[in-house]
């Protein structure tokens, strides 16, 4: 591994602390996370692992980088942060590591039999989540929490889309190697990985290529649905779609079928809701993953009709993927029930093996991981940190409204938080951009709630009994 690896990472920090120096806060938080996600190593050095600390990946970076700027240049800021009701699935979600621990003492396993001190590795959870999920959410809540802030976050993921469009091109010409020209080591261990379908995968500075397909897909849903509400209609005096088309181009030569047809389902639930003006597409996309789960981790469903129509649709190889994911599901649900309220905490105790000590599983869904870690309350307070900012924002926003260029960022961010939550019936790929978008869309009930109580009643004019009224913006100028 190169040198420049460790460097990257450990001088990512003095970079950030400038972006706060040269450029409002607000936009320095957005520049230091997506291009800490675009182009920092994927790697982590052994030299920068320490015991019972986060790994120093290129995102716990950003966010502690992010944290530390915040303090010195934008204090205020945090100190205005004021938890809320809403907030309490997050929170759990990230010390329900400490009580999978502690409910853990008396269990060994095969690579571990000593396992010294529970509080400690408890801790280290609380840390690790905290830093990992807790920090981007916090940093959303802060600096996201209106509809105006939104428009920035979602125009630079956008633009992230973008950026990454001619390094896709490049790799899927000449095969993923950006990563090892630039850092001296592949992105992912595995090279088969990148291969699909007669072609290259790209994987550019990401750790897997379903992470890029991922991206991809986020950033075109947005630049659709900003261009089609008209809140987004030039970029540098270019129309919009001209942009949008090849990055929904790049998005299908990305080889990814799950995060294709995930976008198309948001865009179309998007443009159904607006246009027949019905909450029930976005209701539905909310249900599926708990609905999956439970199905799955009751077996109440085995998969075996979902095989057997994949094995006509789109040919045996798949649907044998499909069979081992749901085979796996099976046996590491039935482990995680063993223990169903916290879960069997880290160290591989979450995990199927068989008489030998072999590793006999393979987890790829974060919800199977989330489950057999830390339980039920685990599994329960992470999807809902995901979905209740999609719920929030459906009760502020009439869906009348979600076209409407204001709201409209705000609809595609919670379109995204949607897809995300059914990718990680899939994958488990962590992506603190989503957990600020999460952090933002919680914030508008906030935001709105302080606008609504200062706007003066008159006997000519009486007080809005609705919170969710958008204003016309062309009335309002033609009033001035």
């Amino acid at each position: 591994m190169s040198s420049l690896v460790p460097i990257t990472l450990l001088g990512w920090t003095p970079i950030v602390l400038l972006l706060f120096m040269a450029m409002p806060p607000r936009r320095a938080v957005i520049l230091a996370f997506i291009a800490a996600w675009l182009f920092l190593p994927v790697p982590v050095p052994e030299a920068l692992m320490i015991r019972g600390l986060p790994e120093l990946d290129k995102m716990t970076v950003t966010c502690l980088a992010v944290l530390l700027g915040t303090v010195i240049f934008d204090k205020n800021r945090l100190l205005s942060f004021r938890p809320r009701r809403f907030d309490i699935p997050i929170i759990i979600w990230c010390i329900v590591p400490l009580f999978s621990s502690l409910t853990n003492t008396d269990i060994t396993i095969y690579d571990h039999p000593g396992i010294e001190n529970p509080l400690y590795d408890g801790l280290s959870g609380i840390l690790k989540h905290s830093v990992t999920w807790g920090l981007p959410y916090l940093i959303g809540r802060v600096y996201f929490n209106n509809l105006a802030a939104l428009r920035e976050l979602a125009i630079g993921i956008f633009i992230g889309g973008l950026v990454y469009i001619p390094l896709c091109l490049v790799e899927m010409w000449i095969s993923p190697q950006l990563h090892l020209y630039a850092y001296g080591v592949h992105a992912h261990d595995d090279f088969r990985q990148t291969m699909r379908g007669g072609g290259y995968r790209p994987t550019v500075f990401m750790a897997h290529g379903l992470m890029v397909s991922l991206w991809m897909a986020s950033a075109t849903l947005i630049g659709a649905w900003l261009w089609l509400s008209g809140t987004l209609k030039k970029i540098g005096g270019i129309p919009v779609l001209f942009f949008v088309v090849p990055l929904l181009l790049v998005t299908i030569a990305s080889r990814s079928m799950a995060s294709l047809l995930l976008m198309l389902a948001g865009l179309a639930a998007l443009y159904l809701t607006t246009r027949a003006r019905i909450r029930w597409p976005i209701i539905a996309l909310i249900a599926v993953a708990p609905f999956y789960m439970t199905l799955r981790a009751t077996g109440l469903w085995d998969g075996t009709n979902l095989v057997s129509l994949i094995t006509t649709v789109a040919g045996e190889k798949r649907a044998q993927s499909i069979e081992t994911r749901f085979t796996n599901e099976d046996l590491l649900t039935q482990r995680a029930l063993e223990k169903p309220l916290f879960g069997w905490a880290g160290w591989g105790r979450s995990r199927v093996y068989d008489r030998y000590g072999k590793d006999i599983s393979i987890t790829d869904g974060q919800w199977v991981i989330a489950i057999g870690r830390y339980g039920l309350v685990g599994l329960i307070s992470f999807t809902t940190a995901l979905l209740m900012p999609v719920w929030l924002t459906l009760k502020r926003f009439p869906i009348r409204h979600w076209s409407h260029p204001r709201v409209a960022p705000a609809a595609a961010m919670a379109m995204l938080l949607l897809i995300y939550m059914i990718d990680n019936l899939l994958n488990a790929m962590t992506n603190p951009v989503f957990m600020l978008a999460a952090g933002a869309l919680a914030g508008q009930t906030i935001n709105t709630q302080r606008s609504q109580s200062r706007r003066p009643t008159t006997p000519n004019r009486p007080q809005q009994a609705r919170t969710n009224q958008i204003p016309n913006p062309h009335a309002a100028a033609k009033s001035h």
